[in-house]
């Protein structure tokens, strides 16, 4: 076994080698922001957030002949690899598929006979995890041309890289279209449990011959308002409010309440037993509702199923109590429904991008499906039945897709090994 690895036989043929033994690398870099002209070019110029594994032939931003004698950004060579080196894209692979240039979160790695282009690139994918935990230590994670040069590559002989590469674009675009049919079987499942919501407010699903645009006879279309005796909100404290001893009592954030069925709050710790305030506190059973989120999630609500610490209801989120004529969960499903939700978003306000509000006056004139409790009890078991498969089957193809992804690890894998081909 060759001293430059540890790990692995190669094949007879094959050899190990550093990476900056065989390759050229260097990174980009970025020119004065405080000079406007240096950004009025014609050269793109690649930054980390624009690298997904794929070919770069355009940028959002061009630099300028000047910008690259006075910076040490340098003109990249179409096909040349690039890796980001540090930040949210960190690791991230792309092939230029014009002359550009980087930034200095971006080594370049240029081509040459030694190895293909496309094997190193496979390499390099599947050895991300491995560049990255190397790289933590500091404010984030690095990889630094320190560790990229130093890493082990095998190398076998160049038509022995040429027809890996080929049999691993073969094989990953069989599972490619695997993982796309699963995606599309995602979407559709989330298309199903809207029908089922729809079907249930409309009556569809416990009466027979329900005609299109009228509700079933007995039922009627009210306010959500005349079925809530309360609607009580948390506080939000001031710092000077809080005690020093942080380490007891949580506040639930507004990103617990989502979409999930939660049956355990989110929380973050600040408060001591001493400042329990009872009238917030959360309890079993109770409905909570985010007035103040995301347009995705304003509205959103839950049921408390279980609570095992003590909680406390933040300022944005409401504790409805329902008469005792309607279902918390025909409720809750109903608010779930794309008909509850597009009242919701229209009857809030703010600006469309960040946070938007909902006033306890305009949750109260929402309109609402309403019948009878027993059928509301009917209708919640018929729909969490419906809704329980469409779980299962999610929960089968979110395991389909890990496998695919840990097949995908095993075929590069062997394909570095020498045994894939």
């Amino acid at each position: 076994m060759n001293a430059l690895s540890s790990k692995i036989q190669l094949p007879a043929e094959w050899k190990w080698a550093k990476l900056g033994e065989v390759c050229q690398t260097t990174s980009g870099g970025t020119p004065s922001r405080r000079e406007l002209k240096y950004y009025d070019g014609k050269i793109p110029w690649v930054k980390s957030g624009e690298l997904d594994r794929g070919i770069i032939t355009d940028t959002e931003e061009k630099i300028s002949e000047e910008a690259i004698k006075n910076s040490s950004a340098k003109v990249f060579p179409k096909g040349t690899l690039l890796i980001a080196l540090y930040g949210a894209t960190i690791g991230k692979l792309a092939f230029l598929g014009v002359n550009a240039a980087t930034n200095q979160a971006i080594c370049g790695i240029y081509k040459n006979e030694n190895i293909d282009s496309h094997f190193l690139y496979n390499y390099l994918f599947y050895k991300k995890q491995k560049l990255v935990n190397q790289g933590i230590g500091g404010a984030q994670p690095n990889i630094s041309q320190t560790i990229l040069k130093n890493l082990d590559i095998p190398l076998p002989p160049k038509p022995t890289q040429q027809a890996i590469v080929s049999k691993i674009e073969e094989l990953f675009s069989e599972l490619d279209k695997g993982i796309e049919n699963l995606h599309t079987a995602q979407q559709q499942l989330k298309t199903y449990r809207q029908a089922v919501l729809k079907w249930a407010f409309e009556g569809k699903l416990t009466n027979e011959n329900v005609m299109e645009g009228e509700l079933p006879k007995g039922w009627k279309l009210t306010k959500l308002g005349e079925y809530i005796e309360d609607i009580s909100s948390g506080k939000s404290y001031r710092c000077d409010e809080r005690p020093p001893k942080k380490d007891e009592i949580g506040i639930v954030k507004v990103s617990s309440v989502t979409w999930g069925f939660f049956d355990e709050m989110e929380s973050k710790t600040c408060f001591s037993k001493d400042f329990i305030n009872e009238k917030y506190l959360i309890k079993k059973e109770d409905f909570l509702f985010s007035r103040a989120n995301t347009i995705e999630f304003i509205g959103a609500c839950v049921i408390v199923h279980k609570i095992d610490k003590t909680l406390m209801l933040s300022d944005k989120i409401l504790r409805f109590t329902f008469s005792k004529d309607v279902s918390k969960e025909y409720a809750l499903y109903y608010l779930r429904s794309r008909k509850g939700r597009k009242q919701i978003e229209t009857l809030s306000t703010g600006n469309q991008d960040s946070m938007r509000n909902i006033g306890q006056e305009k949750i109260r004139q929402i309109e609402f499906p309403y019948c009878l409790l027993k059928e509301q009890y009917h209708i919640v078991q018929a729909i969490e039945s419906r809704l329980s498969i469409a779980d299962k089957m999610q929960e089968s193809i979110a395991q389909s897709l890990q496998q695919a992804e840990a097949l995908r690890q095993s075929i590069l894998k062997k394909a570095f090994e020498g045994k894939l081909i």
